[in-house]
């Protein structure tokens, strides 16, 4: 009994059966979540448009015209006062704020941000606004796993699986999709494949797939007929498709950032913003009601070839203008939903004109719809390989592998090529925040220079006599000094090489000696920089330190930051990366 009772203590402190058993818990949690955002979303849409279903193009047509006006500009009005008054730093977050936490924040996403963003995006969606429900969902799944994770004092690899376990759950249950939802969270938030997050992020995955099926069925989110590749003389118009979707997902992006940078131009208050925007939106509704919520009933129309050329097209452009206005004017919400919708038209659309172009050898137009939904919601994701599959899990249909992956990784190439950063990437950096590079390189922008500079330095004043120099010398073998002034700010630094012309040689120098001997420091920098700054100031330096001043304006020599102790931080950080891998 007593070897029993040792070995069952000695698994319950195993870090990996921990961390299965707490991927079930978030999995679960991220999953009711996401089942109570969505009811929240259909409650809110009830009552104000009287219609409890993603497919809400259908009912706002037989609605009188002020109401779609009325819904989303009063709508907007208390998005954006929850805006103004209750976020944090006045906007609702999303997935890149997880990619963020993630990269740069120890997997930190608080309550207060989790549960304002959730509010303000089901607001958002319930009164029509055009945008998605899965960045909230996957927002709100990383919040719930952040909060156990740092409540448990976990390791902070540890922490980065658990956050992915939260992800791959919303993802999972707002696409029913648990293959694509693992590859997701992997993909995005954990950064990497290795065995210690893989079991996790699946079991969390799985667990929050049963429980929305469960509730909702087993059904995924489009129902179509299963297609095959009529010819593969068609591979480059699948190509060709792939291109015109990179433009599309440009277009979308930019029209989405446009609008902020308008909405910031014209200096329109917070608060209003979104009042605005809705009263744009529901204008744009009152002629193509279909741009209204997620567009799941008109992006299912397109898939099933069910609506004619015009309007693929029109629908193409209202619905990303509708985004642009909804997202960018301050509503809540995610990108994906409206990119499958607007790669589902373009595609649909393509793939009218290619069969009537060589009917013979064309496949259905669905398949190219299909295609199109991957391409344009991949490149916008910046992630090929979960859209993918995401694709082929929504529509249930996986008899398209070549054309799909053709179209997605076209897409994605082109858009990497010209846009350099998916939206979500592009998003942070508007923000200042970098988060690109290798996983060291991340836990060194996680880092500041103030924990690992040297307080301990040689200084000298900038009128020291040649005497004092050489005493200094004697005292301090590595020959690297810091010269200030009367009030202990920056004149200059003085290394080893810098002495040798004078204290080797015959040169007389007396008063005044410092001064003359310092060269202005390449580079310096501040106790709050990032390592990861640090790494390229000392790059561009041949000196073996950096002076660290207290700030932009203030010159005052706190401590300095050596080559050698900097490079001890970097491979503390790659042996760090490479244990999380494993």
């Amino acid at each position: 009994m007593v070897a029993i009772s040792d070995r069952l203590t000695g698994l319950a402190k195993h870090e990996q059966l921990q961390l299965a058993l707490l991927a079930i818990l978030i999995g679960a949690a991220a999953s009711v979540g996401g089942i109570l955002f969505r009811d929240a979303v259909a409650e809110i849409q009830f009552a104000t448009f009287g219609a409890a279903t993603e497919r809400l193009a259908s009912r706002v047509a037989n609605l009188p015209w002020w109401l779609i006006l009325i819904v989303p500009t009063l709508g907007g009005l208390v998005v954006g006062l929850l805006r103004r008054y209750v976020a944090r730093d006045q906007r609702f977050h999303g997935v890149a704020d997880v990619m963020e936490a993630s990269a740069l924040r120890g997997g930190r996403i608080t309550l207060r941000d989790g549960l304002v963003a959730a509010t303000g995006s089901a607001l958002s969606l319930g009164v029509g606004g055009s945008a998605g429900r899965e960045g909230p969902v996957v927002h709100l799944g990383a919040m719930l796993a952040s909060l156990a994770a740092r409540n448990l004092g976990l390791r902070r690899s540890a922490v980065m699986t658990l956050l992915g376990c939260g992800v791959a759950s919303a993802v999972s249950s707002s696409f029913n999709a648990p293959i694509a939802g693992v590859f997701f969270a992997l993909e995005v938030v954990v950064g990497h494949y290795g065995l210690s997050a893989f079991a996790p992020v699946v079991l969390a995955s799985i667990i929050g797939t049963i429980i929305t099926r469960i509730h909702y069925g087993d059904f995924p989110a489009f129902i179509i007929e299963s297609h095959a590749i009529v010819s593969f003389w068609e591979m480059p118009a699948f190509a060709i498709l792939g291109l015109l979707s990179a433009a599309v997902a440009l277009v979308f992006m930019r029209s989405i950032f446009a609008v902020q940078d308008i909405v910031t131009h014209l200096r329109i208050p917070v608060a209003l913003a979104p009042m605005g925007g809705g009263l744009l939106v529901g204008i744009i509704a009152l002629f193509l009601p279909e741009i209204l919520g997620v567009g799941y009933e008109a992006t299912d129309l397109a898939l099933h070839n069910a609506m004619a050329l015009h309007l693929l097209i029109a629908l193409a452009f209202a619905k990303t203008m509708a985004t642009a206005i909804t997202i960018g004017s301050g509503f809540g919400g995610g990108v994906f939903s409206p990119s499958l919708f607007v790669g589902a038209m373009v595609g649909g659309a393509y793939g009218i004109i290619a069969t009537s172009m060589g009917p013979e050898i064309s496949s259905h137009d669905s398949v190219y719809a299909i295609v199109g939904m991957a391409a344009v919601a991949g490149a916008v994701l910046g992630a090929p390989i979960s859209t993918i599959l995401i694709v082929f899990e929504l529509t249930a249909n996986f008899g398209l592998t070549i054309a799909v992956m053709i179209g997605a990784t076209a897409a994605s190439l082109v858009t990497n090529h010209v846009f350099g950063r998916s939206f979500f990437r592009r998003s942070l950096e508007r923000r200042g925040i970098d988060i690109s590079g290798s996983r060291s390189m991340q836990l060194l922008q996680t880092r500041t220079v103030d924990s690992i500079m040297s307080h301990a330095f040689e200084s000298l004043r900038a009128n020291d006599p040649l005497a004092t120099v050489r005493h200094s010398v004697r005292t301090n073998p590595m020959g690297d000094f810091v010269v200030v002034d009367e009030t202990g700010c920056l004149s200059g630094i003085i290394t080893i090489e810098d002495l040798h012309p004078w204290l080797l040689g015959d040169r007389k120098m007396h008063d005044d000696a410092a001064r003359a001997l310092a060269r202005t420091a390449a580079r310096t920098l501040y106790p709050s920089d990032s390592l990861r700054k640090a790494l390229d100031v000392m790059a561009s330096t041949d000196d073996g330190f950096v002076p660290v001043v207290r700030g932009e304006n203030d010159r005052m020599v706190v401590g300095v930051l050596r080559r050698h102790t900097l490079i001890l931080a970097h491979n503390r950080a790659l042996a760090e990366a490479a244990r999380e891998r494993t």
